[in-house]
Order: structure tokens, then sequence, then C-alpha cells
């Protein structure tokens, strides 16, 4: 074989081991990038948006706190408040896919999959009647005149709160208690119109739905016992009928001197029912992101209370299938510690990973078979051209025709050596061409000895070779 074909040789094998390497290199790149991009996507914070008002409300305050915790213990959920005129439109914007979360009413019109994540605080029903003021000079305290829920017919109900869901809830006592909704006058006074409220002399009664420490509340109250005298709280006394009936609403206890210990209002703790106040979610929204935002909610909520003391009220929401309005499977999945780990989560995309892994290992398998193809034909040649110039070296009278034959052997086996490292002739291969190369060498070495034996004159030149 020629020194030019040799040369041909390897230059033809570099050529495929760079093409073979960069091929290689592509596909780890290739396989380093999906993998980051799984791990980013896994890893990045999640940020969902949660519509609350109105405007300096408590519920803002509370989810602004949350958000700004989240964000400065850099968790891996983050929130984004979107500021509404108050829990109705929250809930329109989650109707409408504009939010992710919502904070409302459970007895709110939600959307048909809205689903709670957790409970903010309970809100009460507080009814209350005014006792009139005492007549100049008298000492006794005139006698109310409606003192309980059945002397609510024929007169007029100031209702604070403009919601509609308010006086839907007055109409459901009313009727539990025996009394025709029909036959009762409902005027709704804003939050900011508690002391027109207060003035009314039309109003007959009042009703508040807050939280039990509301500020609203206890000053509605206080207005009107200063304009129309001392209340008369009205107890619910049907209040656990009204919790079986209607699941939204719960049957809960006033105690004495919520909204005032001098003088104590109410005396006594009165029965009343409650509805929850949530942050709401749809049931498509993602489990993962659903199960991290409460598990994060509960872990900082000792914290947040010490900034705004209404944190201390949250809770978990019920997680019971038959429950009114049910928990999201995220929520739930916390709640119930069944929340799925970062490798159960990800299990299926590890499989993956590891199926393309096989993959490219397969076709960088048959790529490499494939590049080294040509080098195992020369491989075969080279072994075959060694077979015929074993015959040839018996048959030849030339010291000079051995020596070129050796130095073309050489040029063999150092082809066959460069292959074998690159990966092309496998060992058993090598060791077949060795076996060879042996019987060339046996052949040389006999063939000078005939030489010389035949041409004693030439042994001097061929010891020289």
């Amino acid at each position: 074989m020629a020194s030019s074909d040799l040369e041909a040789g390897v230059s033809r094998r570099r050529r495929k081991n760079r093409l073979s390497a960069l091929l290689v290199l592509a596909a780890g790149l290739l396989l380093f990038a999906a993998a980051a991009g799984v791990l980013y996507l896994a890893l990045r914070p999640v940020t969902l948006k949660i519509a609350v008002g109105p405007p300096g409300s408590d519920d803002q305050k509370l989810i602004q706190a949350l958000a700004q915790t989240f964000a400065r213990d850099k968790l891996s959920v983050r929130l984004a408040p979107i500021s509404t005129e108050g829990a109705t439109e929250s809930i329109a914007l989650l109707k409408d896919g504009k939010t992710d979360l919502a904070v409302a009413r459970g007895d709110l019109d939600l959307p048909a999959d809205a689903e709670s994540t957790a409970i903010l605080r309970k809100n009460v029903v507080v009814l209350w009647a005014p006792s009139g003021l005492p007549a100049k000079g008298g000492k006794k305290p005139p006698a109310p005149k409606i003192k309980a829920i059945e002397d609510l017919a024929g007169h007029r109900v100031g209702v604070i709160g403009r919601t509609q869901a308010n006086v839907v809830l007055l109409r459901v006592i009313l009727k539990e208690s025996g009394v025709d909704p029909d036959k009762v006058t409902v005027a709704q006074f804003g939050t900011g119109q508690l002391a027109e409220l207060a003035r009314d002399p039309t109003i007959d009664a009042y009703m508040a739905v807050g939280p039990l420490n509301s500020k609203i509340t206890s000053e509605a109250i206080a207005l009107t016992a200063k304009a129309r005298g001392e209340p008369k709280f009205l107890p619910i006394d049907v209040s656990e009928a009204i919790a079986q009936r209607h699941p939204l609403y719960e049957a809960e206890e006033i105690p004495g001197s919520t909204f005032s210990s001098s003088p104590a209002r109410p005396e006594d703790k009165i029965d009343t029912v409650s509805v929850n106040h949530l942050i709401v979610a749809r049931k498509s929204l993602s489990e993962t992101a659903v199960a991290g935002f409460v598990r994060q909610l509960f872990t900082v909520r000792p914290q947040i209370a010490r900034e705004v003391p209404e944190a201390a009220k949250i809770e978990k929401p019920d997680t019971d299938k038959d429950a009114a309005l049910p928990a999201h499977p995220g929520a739930a999945a916390y709640i119930d510690g069944t929340e799925r780990t970062f490798l159960e989560r990800y299990s299926d995309y590890f499989w993956l990973v590891i199926l393309i892994l096989s993959g490219l290992g397969s076709a960088g398998a048959w790529l490499r078979h494939y590049l080294k193809s040509d080098e195992r034909e020369q491989n075969t040649r080279h072994r075959e051209r060694l077979l015929q110039m074993i015959a040839k070296v018996r048959e030849t009278q030339s010291p000079d025709e051995l020596a070129a034959m050796q130095h073309e052997v050489d040029g063999i086996l150092r082809d066959a050596l460069n292959g074998y490292d690159d990966g092309a002739i496998e060992e058993g291969d090598l060791s077949a061409f060795g076996l060879a190369l042996e019987q060339f060498h046996h052949a040389v070495v006999d063939r000078r000895v005939a030489i010389a034996t035949s041409a004693p004159d030439d042994l001097p030149r061929m010891r020289a070779l």
C-alpha cells in the first residue's frame, strides 16, 4: 500500500472523528439545554394574581402583607394583588379568567367550578333594634318595640353594605324564623353612610354582616345607640336549622360584650349565623401552585399576624368531599398530607429524560458504528493484504522486496493501531490482525534464511538490512 493511500485513510478517519465528536457534543448540549429548561420551569417562582377589595380594607391590607412576605422571603409562589371595588368585582374577574384567586364571601355568586383555598375569617350576622331614647327626666329606659325577629313583619330593616348577598341572607333568616320576607322592607346603606343610617327615623331594625371585631359593626351600633337608644339584639334562634338547610351558612354565637364592654353590648351571648370569607380559585388552577400557596400561607401566618392581626383568623378549608364549597385539590392535598413530593410530581419528566438518554445512546452507538464502517472495511483490506504478502514473501528472491513489504506492513500496523484507538477496530479483530502479523514476520525470517542459504554472497547485505 502506498504512503499516500495511508495518509489519505488517516485524513478521512480524522475528519470522521471530528464529525462524530461534533455530533456527540451537539447532542450533549441539546440534552443539557432540555434538562436546564425543565429544571428552570420546575423551580422558577409561580406568580398568582389575586383580586381583593375595596381599597384600604382589612382584606386588602392582609393580601398586600402576604404578597410582600412571599416576595421578601423569595418563596416559590408569589402574589400579584389586583385592587377591586369589592367582592362582587373580584368574583367577576375570576369568572372572566382575569385573576387566579379572589377574596370573597362563600354565599356570593361564585363560578360553578370555584373552590376554596383558605378561610380568611367568619362573618357573623348582627341584628338589632333601637329601644328609643328615654324621655327627658325619665330614669326608666323605654321598652323596645321589636324584641325578636318575629316582630320584624311590617317594619323596615336597614342593611349595612351594598352587596345583594346580605339581602338574600336576611330573607333566609326571616323565612326560617317564620316571617314572610315580602312583609319586611329592606333599605341598604353603604359602609360610609353609617351616620345617615343612624339618623333615619324610618328604620326599625338594623343588620350588619362582618367579623366579630368589625369596626364598621361596632361603629354602627354606637351611632344608632346614640341617635335611637340602646340596641336590643335579636337572636337567631333557628341558626342550627339554617345551617342544616343552607350549608353555606353556619351556626355561631356572639359572646357578651363583643361590641362594647361599658355598657355591655350585648349583655349576654346570642345565637346567630355566619358565612365564611374565603380565598377562592377555579378548579382548573394548578394543584401544585395552590398547594404551594396554601403551604406558604399557613407557614407565614404567625409572622403576618404580628403586623396584621386579621391573619390570626385564617383557617383551613373543609376538605370533605360533600362540603358546600369544596376545597381545591391542591389545598386539600396540603391539608390532608397527600401533597406530592418534587420527585413524585416530575417523575414522568425524569423517565422521559432517561428514555431520551437511552435513545441518544442508541443513536450515538449506531452513528459511531456507521462512521467507523470505512475503517472496519479498511482493516479487513489490511488483513487480506497481509495474508497476500505472507504468500508473496515465500516466493520472493529479493531482500529489497522483503524490506519494502516490511515497510508497508509497518504502515498497515500503524493504521490498525490508530483504528483500534478510535474504536473502529474491536479487540478481537486486533488479535486476529496480530496473529496474521506474527505469521508475516515468521515468513520473512524464514525467507531471509532461505535467501541467505542460497546466496552466501548476499548475506552481509541482508544483515545490513
